[in-house]
């Protein structure tokens, strides 16, 4: 039986007054909806570090769904049970908006009182130097607009230099923290890309084209609204801007919510569920700011294609003739 909020928050508060380094200046948002097993686990490593300005949204109950309602009640009292030093800014919706609106409008109305972020959502568990990592890069890059996002993640095999992180187009949001100024080029419904795909403006940075016909196809179905999500526009933000991510050289969060109950993350047996995360003490920089092709090569490869190989082989029965279809098989194996 699912605990109640109250017995969750006193499970996870248990231990947490040792000792701690100084509380984050940088706000942060907690996304939530109906997880309260996940947002106590999360919201435990927030009151780890006392952040001085905390954002709570939780999206509403889908119509009809009574389990939605209890849960949901149970996910909003505990995320309330603030009790540190703290401002406290609450965005608890009555409607359900699901997840492409529900995150998108929550960072949107944070940023209306903020000029950074630090992001996460109730199924995303940071090591506690998570935190300073993303202050620390988030003022040292404050006025860089070549950088527009901090990652908490590394999906590679290994680490892929000697300093602490390194430059990616890749925009992994298992945990991040951006600005203001980068949040302003995000459009959840990506209307310019009909625009920008005409003009070929993508292919500088999606240089590959197999993977650049599997992300004009993504954005494809982004436009006409039949993606319920708000990573891939903001994926799109960022390279439509030539913008850069920073990326962690270990990893510095791990997604817990693998499983039935996830909204895309539905395989609890993936290689990306509840990764290991290591703490970052010691932050060295790299020597310049510009992409590592390899390791954003290997996110390729590890990550994206075997998507893109599913893809390939569900669009197959709909349009065998397609540009997107006849690219696409290449990786399948699949004769036409």
């Amino acid at each position: 039986m699912l605990a109640n909020a109250h017995n969750l928050a006193r499970i996870f508060k248990m231990g947490y007054h040792q000792s701690m380094p100084c509380s984050p200046e940088t706000p942060v948002l907690f996304c939530n909806f109906n997880r309260p097993e996940l947002t106590a686990r999360v919201f435990e490593s927030i009151r780890s570090r006392q952040p001085k300005t905390l954002f709570l949204a939780c999206d509403g109950p889908r119509a009809g769904n009574v389990d939605d309602v209890n849960k949901v009640d149970q996910v909003r009292k505990l995320i309330a049970d603030v009790d540190w030093p703290c401002d406290v800014r609450t965005r608890f919706v009555e409607e359900n908006l699901g997840c492409k609106k529900a995150i998108a409008s929550a960072i949107d109305w944070a940023f209306e009182q903020t000029e950074e972020l630090i992001i996460l959502e109730d199924d995303c568990v940071p090591d506690p130097t998570f935190f300073d990592y993303c202050q620390e890069l988030l003022h040292r890059y404050r006025e860089d607009d070549r950088v527009m996002m901090i990652s908490g993640n590394n999906f590679q095999d290994q680490p892929v230099s000697e300093a602490s992180y390194y430059f990616s187009r890749w925009t992994h949001i298992w945990g991040w923290a951006t600005w203001k100024r980068a949040w302003q080029h995000f459009d959840v419904d990506v209307k310019s890309w009909p625009k920008v795909k005409s003009a070929q403006q993508l292919r500088s940075v999606v240089t590959d084209p197999i993977e650049y016909d599997y992300w004009s196809h993504t954005l494809d179905m982004q436009h006409a609204g039949s993606v319920d999500t708000w990573d891939f526009p903001w994926c799109y933000a960022v390279w439509a801007a030539n913008g850069l991510s920073i990326l962690p050289n270990r990893n510095l969060v791990s997604n817990i919510g693998f499983g039935s109950e996830a909204t895309h993350t539905t395989d609890p047996e993936s290689a990306l569920a509840g990764m290991k995360v290591w703490p970052l003490t010691n932050l060295v920089h790299p020597e310049s700011v510009s992409v590592n092709k390899a390791a954003d090569d290997m996110t390729w490869k590890n990550i994206f294609l075997p998507h893109a190989q599913a893809t390939a082989k569900e669009a197959a029965p709909r349009d065998r003739s397609s540009k997107f279809w006849r690219r696409l098989k290449k990786l399948t194996g699949r004769a036409a």
